[in-house]
């Protein structure tokens, strides 16, 4: 059976503008073994984002093409494969309903059974998300427990391929590491296959098989978590990795910028 879940080739995505054409991804290419973890690192601005809503396919490209090869894919259902958790989780939750209604009206359309609890019962154990939490209101949640329903929300129709887009912006290092941990055990657990776009290489490191370097939207480096830290090839990727240890100076800091 061939183990490429995605194919991305020569992807290109621009939009219009006053002055014209503007280029925001340009002849993106790479592909992605499934259960495998991979990491997408660059400024913001570089199209990381834009990346991920073209795989989902929330935006279409303007060239190029997306390939998935899901297991047993079935047209006729209503559920899509590729979900994708977005920085804002109220894009995902509704803030006036209960989250417990929100995760069962998920499990039903994707599986189609009347009785979600059990099922409700095994995603929210997975996520450690508080069971004296269930029967709030998304509004009512805080910033973590609000992404904890989210991704419930989300495996609730059984993805093939989950996006994590800025999982860790805005958190402390101890809820930083909270949520590296849930990836994983996420990971593990259901052996589903992941793409986490971060700015924080450290955690990407951590977390993922293989990384890519997006740079004024294209794509400059790309490999395994190991070549891309002990041995980067792109002035950029060594840029990112020095910025990250400190080890740049003023000048250096204002030419990557």
């Amino acid at each position: 059976m061939n183990n490429i879940l995605l194919e991305v080739n020569n992807l290109s995505y621009s939009v219009n503008s006053s002055s014209g054409r503007i280029s925001i991804l340009k002849n993106i290419s790479f592909s992605l073994e499934r259960t495998k973890v991979l990491g997408i690192a660059g400024e913001s601005g570089s199209g990381k984002t834009t990346l991920a809503k073209l795989i989902a396919g929330i935006l279409p490209p303007s060239a190029g093409e997306i390939i998935f090869d899901f297991t047993g894919h079935n047209q006729n259902r209503k559920t899509k494969k590729v979900q994708l958790l977005f920085q804002n989780n109220g894009e995902i939750l509704n803030p006036f309903r209960r989250v417990c209604e929100v995760v069962d009206e998920a499990i039903k359309i994707s599986s189609g059974i009347k009785d979600a609890i059990a099922k409700r019962k095994e995603l929210f154990n997975l996520l450690n998300f508080d069971e004296l939490l269930w029967e709030r209101k998304g509004f009512e949640l805080s910033g973590g427990e609000q992404q904890r329903a989210a991704l419930a929300r989300l495996l609730a129709v059984e993805p093939e391929l989950l996006i994590l887009d800025e999982p860790f912006s805005a958190q402390d290092p101890e809820s930083q590491l909270n949520f590296l941990n849930l990836f994983k055990d996420i990971k593990n657990e259901i052996n589903i296959t992941l793409i986490c776009i971060a700015h924080n290489l450290k955690i990407l490191k951590k977390l993922c098989d293989e990384i890519i370097i997006i740079y004024k939207g294209e794509l400059v480096e790309k490999g395994t978590t190991e070549k891309i830290f002990n041995s980067p090839q792109h002035p950029y990727t060594k840029f990112l990795l020095s910025a990250e240890n400190y080890a740049l100076s003023y000048d250096e800091l204002k030419q990557g910028s």
